[in-house]
């Protein structure tokens, strides 16, 4: 999904110098902003650049945060370095960065509950990320990283399913993304990002199709996160039963 636009951002990375962490002041800056809208802030990130066509099951975030950005940036700027193509370089950040940290830990453990591994053919849940990464989608209904204040954006301050600028990026990127992809299974992360793809489906900008409804945002920072596991459970292992038998009928 290289544009224009991104090969010239990805032309500025490569003038970067490696470093084993980078900082707000490195990469917040104006070389790499996209768009500002009052105090809301997109800027650039490589990782969000590169589609896996041929995946099973799409993560749906709402927008990357500043670790899966930094983290983005370390791979392809090594990448880059090494004299790997752009695409290539887009690839490895994507790989190294989607859903870093504690958030990626999380989605595995309740993946592992649900029994996911075993409808797809995979022997664990952690495999998509790495051995089975072939059937794994990652991405966000903001492609790249939104910042208030220079803070991470949660999805709530401002709405996004309320804000026009906000939820314009979200509607064209997700819409041309998902288009791409054939029949995969959906995870929305949590109720914001279940919320836009229900007004999205309902506005008829993406079709309706194979969604795990109500899986919970796996941010240490949800504390209700485990009551709202346990709350959709039964009906996320139906609909992956469902799946299973649509697919063999």
């Amino acid at each position: 999904m290289l544009t224009a636009q991104s090969k010239s951002y990805l032309s500025f990375i490569r003038s970067l110098p490696i470093k084993e962490e980078y900082s707000k002041q490195d990469l917040l800056i104006e070389d790499l902003l996209l768009e500002r809208e009052g105090q809301l802030e997109m800027y650039y990130a490589p990782h969000n650049d590169y589609i896996n066509p041929l995946a099973k099951i799409i993560i749906v975030g709402i927008t990357p945060g500043w670790t899966q950005m930094e983290r983005a940036y370390q791979a392809a700027v090594q990448s880059l370095h090494r004299g790997e193509t752009e695409e290539e370089a887009c690839k490895v950040a994507k790989i190294a960065a989607r859903f870093a940290g504690s958030m990626r830990t999380n989605i595995i453990s309740m993946l592992e509950e649900l029994g996911l591994p075993h409808y797809f053919g995979v022997e664990k849940a952690s495999d998509l990320f790495d051995a089975k990464s072939n059937l794994l989608h990652t991405t966000s209904l903001l492609r790249y990283p939104v910042f208030v204040d220079k803070q991470n954006y949660n999805g709530h301050s401002p709405s996004l399913t309320n804000h026009e600028f906000l939820y314009k990026k979200a509607a064209e990127s997700f819409s041309q993304e998902i288009n791409m992809l054939s029949g995969p299974l959906i995870i929305p992360l949590g109720k914001s990002v279940e919320k836009v793809l229900r007004q999205m489906i309902h506005q008829n900008m993406i079709q309706a199709g194979n969604y795990l409804w109500g899986f919970p945002h796996p941010s240490g920072a949800n504390g209700h996160r485990h009551k709202q596991f346990e709350t959709a459970k039964p009906e996320m292992i139906q609909t992956l039963r469902q799946l299973q038998k649509n697919i063999l009928s």
